[in-house]
């Protein structure tokens, strides 16, 4: 029961099945337990029947949302995923994201279609790198983050050690909802500081929850040793002192972040942070597109691909681009307007992906992620809208910071490859850039494992064995600036210069010392590392 969910009035101005939408994306470092926490979540909205963990063994025990055989194989998530799920009036559209850091594009990218995070964090590793960058993304766009702290079951650091951690790091107000009573050997289960729920444990796993009077009531006594229950005591009358209550105004602005702990594999407090998302999460946000935002209770429908993916069933060859609904109400059949071609595609076939199924979307509303199947006619960055006076922006491209040549086992492959490049680069996996001279195809990666599930995805779905050299390149730029001037430089440096999947020229340097040398020799042209999607 969602005892957290109230009417709020911040919501009103929305239409009612745009105001229950939460859209929210999961970020934490690689190990932390986010793919087990998304999984519970899917079971504690009623998404799936039976987890991961509890499964049969064999194909059956893969978490929903890895679905690669890298990801498989190697127990990561390396792709994002999306999945959605209704629980008590809410709808919940779930971005899991990539942990590992090779892939923070992909990341940032689908947080632009996000309105909130949860960052889960290990309760014995505390705050580690990748989660620190992540969170910063998360800054970046104002994106409210609440905080999962796992494996509470488990040997781990001190609650306030935690907090104090997070607190500092990440320059945050952290306000606890539930908290562990003892941890590691002494676990006896989690109280609810909001609501005075007590989650008990039996034998290993979560044995039902019982509510309370508070957390000096007698039926506590009778459940947790004594020595664990004066701990926990003391810790949560000075958490009550000396930590605010959840404000929903400063944690909307990303001032402050609920804390959760709890025990995603145990089944712990996953049912409070749903209620927590519920009631706190912001419902659909407005988008920008170049100097304006689009409030998402606008009657005209629009949307934005964040996001391609192809071969998701090697049966089938299927290309889903994932587009976030930005505004209006979408209907199956509409015809909308791809921004930049002025095409009318009419999207006869959208999906929503319920967990390890999909079926066919009749209706979305601004906040919800659908699928659109297609073949090379979307492509990730694209507007889709009822109007044609704007673009969405904030979709960015990075320079990459490794470059390898790509090497063909087979020369009969050439036409297979080309293709295989073509739909890695608009998937925004990886960046492949053509040389001027030689036709050579350099790909551009942010980091290596990048490298290996690309090949590892060419080999399972394309059937093109490849490998990667190096390349005589040490990083890549975009050019921008003077339109004479630019198509100066690229007449007099062709050995130097490739095209992107875009078309657009792009200055390769050896090293620093070249890229700073040619910067000075043409101050006209700009060398930039950032290009916005289109």
């Amino acid at each position: 029961m969602n005892t957290l969910h109230a009417e709020l009035p911040a919501e009103a101005h929305l239409k009612p099945q745009i105001a229950r939408r939460r859209t929210f994306a999961i970020i934490s470092h690689p190990d932390a337990g986010k793919t087990t926490l998304t999984e519970k979540l899917l079971l504690f909205g009623g998404a799936i029947h039976l987890a991961g963990e509890v499964a049969a063994r064999g194909e059956r025990r893969r978490t929903r949302s890895d679905w690669m055989d890298i990801e498989k194989k190697r127990g990561i998530s390396v792709s994002s995923s999306v999945m959605m799920f209704e629980r008590e009036g809410i709808v919940f559209n779930l971005l899991d994201t990539p942990g590992h850091e090779d892939f923070s594009e992909d990341t940032y990218r689908t947080l632009t279609a996000v309105d909130s995070a949860v960052m889960v964090v290990d309760a014995a590793k505390g705050i580690e790198a990748q989660t620190l960058k992540l969170f910063e993304v998360c800054r970046l766009r104002d994106i409210p983050i609440m905080t999962f702290i796992n494996k509470v079951d488990r040997e781990g650091q001190d609650p306030f050690e935690l907090m104090d951690e997070i607190a500092d790091k990440l320059a945050l107000e952290l306000s606890p909802v539930t908290w562990p009573i003892g941890m590691g050997t002494q676990f006896h289960g989690c109280f609810n500081l909001t609501t005075n729920d007590f989650h008990k444990k039996d034998g290993n796993r979560y044995g039902g929850t019982e509510k309370l009077s508070g957390v000096d009531d007698p039926k506590l006594d009778e459940a947790v040793n004594a020595a664990v229950l004066d701990e926990f005591r003391a810790q949560a009358e000075l958490a009550a002192g000396a930590m605010p209550p959840v404000d929903m105004e400063s944690y909307r602005e990303g001032h402050l972040s609920p804390v959760f702990f709890g025990s995603a594999l145990r089944d712990f407090c996953v049912g409070d942070l749903l209620d927590g998302l519920s009631a706190w999460a912001p419902p659909p946000r407005p988008q920008p597109a170049g100097e304006e935002k689009v409030d998402p209770n606008r009657d005209d429908v629009s949307a934005m691909v964040f996001k391609m993916q192809a071969n998701m069933d090697p049966n089938h060859r299927d290309r889903i681009a994932f587009a976030r609904i930005c505004s209006g109400k979408f209907t199956r059949g509409m015809k909308l307007n791809q921004a930049g071609s002025g095409k009318a595609i009419a999207i006869t076939s959208p999906i929503f992906f319920l967990a390890e199924e999909r079926e066919l979307a009749e209706e979305a509303w601004a906040g919800d992620i659908i699928g659109i199947p297609n073949h090379g006619t979307l492509r990730v960055g694209d507007t889709l809208a009822e109007r044609t006076d704007f673009r969405f922006t904030g979709l960015p491209r990075f320079a990459p910071e490794i470059l390898r040549r790509v090497r063909l086992g087979d020369p009969m492959k050439v036409k297979q490859m080309r293709r295989a490049l073509q739909d890695m680069a608009e998937e925004g996996l990886a960046q492949v850039f053509r040389t001027h001279l030689g036709g050579d195809h350099i790909v551009g990666v942010v980091g290596a494992l990048q490298l290996d599930v690309m090949a590892s995805r060419i080999a399972a779905e394309y059937k093109v064995q490849i490998d990667f050299e190096p390349a005589p390149y040490a990083t890549a730029r975009w050019l921008a600036g003077d339109e004479k001037a630019v198509k100066s430089f690229v007449d007099i440096n062709k050995s130097t210069l490739a095209d992107d999947v875009d078309g657009d020229p792009v200055y390769l340097a050896r090293n620093a010392w070249e890229l700073n040398y040619t910067r000075e020799k043409y101050p006209d042209v700009r060398f930039v590392e950032v290009k916005e999607m289109r």
